[in-house]
């Protein structure tokens, strides 16, 4: 088997490794603080940004992958010195860079997201991711690296915390039968991609040469809006209904003052107040990994934050 190195180790990060050495590749994980050692994995603290030193650590890789983000309401400044650091150190070792992305770059739209829409959003972070792939598609294009990229709706699934709609904000209080808020309509359509899907999709692209040079969408399951998914998830964990509201712009618009990620989350409100459905029939008519069956997803995410919420919790000091 090959040297793979992921970079980052969030909920992406971590399920892309941990996939990878389950089915027998050495794994660097390279992230800014390090970990201990798990069976399979090695565990590298580096700052990303420096080419030089990374580019020693992808050296000899099959594969990169993609799957750190700056925080939320750095990505202008903190994402180009990023992503121009792997597309170097993809290049001087010849490693097939694999980008997580997401949907942003499109902006708002009418109807289902496809591959063939332009990039055209108009908001930072939209721009910003817009910007990321194009520097890769067009350092492919001119023979320089081997690059594609993946992206994703919403994440679902274990592993998933703070960064889910449908994690954190929750899946405690649903666990207890009790109210929950979504962002936006949750009434409207929307696409949620699975974790371990994500996983299986971003290791499936990285050795598929037919895939290299251009952008595919996660296959993922039919959109169901967010209370349709807090629906199936109560009755699953046997907590009766649960009622859902959306949080009101007023509540939003003052919270944001306190946090940066909710002042952030304005540039892409629009997602989840309309249909914001993901077309992935391009890459189920090209690959093999399909979408988890969504009772299956439902299953094993409120098994998982049933374990997480039962753990004893760590103290220091």
């Amino acid at each position: 088997m090959s040297l793979h190195v992921v970079i980052g180790f969030g909920p992406a990060g971590a399920a892309t490794a941990r996939l990878l050495a389950d089915q027998g590749h050495e794994v660097r994980v390279v992230t800014r603080s390090g970990r201990s050692p798990e069976p399979g994995i090695e565990h590298i603290a580096l700052d990303t940004t420096d080419s030089t030193r990374l580019t020693e650590v992808v050296r000899g890789a099959a594969a990169v992958y993609s799957c750190a983000a700056p925080p939320y309401h750095r990505w202008a400044s903190d994402w180009p010195p990023l992503a121009s650091s792997l597309c170097a150190a993809a290049e001087a070792g010849g490693a097939v860079l694999v980008m997580l992305g997401n949907l942003y770059g499109y902006g708002p739209v009418d109807g289902p997201l496809t591959e063939r829409l332009p990039l055209a959003a108009t908001g930072t972070k939209g721009r910003v991711r817009a910007a990321l792939w194009e520097q890769a598609r067009s350092l492919h294009e001119q023979g320089r690296i081997r690059a594609v990229e993946l992206r994703a709706s919403d994440f679902f699934g274990p592993g998933v915390t703070d960064g889910g709609h449908l994690a954190a904000r929750v899946m405690p209080r649903l666990l207890r039968g009790r109210p929950v808020s979504v962002l936006g309509d949750p009434n409207a359509a929307h696409s949620w991609s699975y974790l371990p899907d994500v996983a299986r999709a971003l290791a499936e692209l990285a050795g598929a040469e037919q895939a290299w040079g251009r952008a595919w969408h996660v296959p993922t399951e039919p959109a169901r809006s967010a209370r349709e998914m807090v629906d199936q998830l109560a009755a699953e964990a046997g907590t009766g209904p649960v009622a859902v509201r959306g949080l009101p712009s007023a509540v939003l618009g003052l919270a944001a003052l306190f946090s940066p990620l909710l002042r952030e989350l304005k540039e892409v409100r629009y997602q989840f107040e309309a249909p914001f459905v993901i077309d992935a029939s391009a890459y189920q008519a090209a690959f093999a990994v399909r979408a988890t069956p969504l009772d299956a997803q439902v299953t094993a995410t409120v098994a998982w934050w049933r374990a997480r919420l039962a753990a004893p919790r760590r103290t220091t000091g």
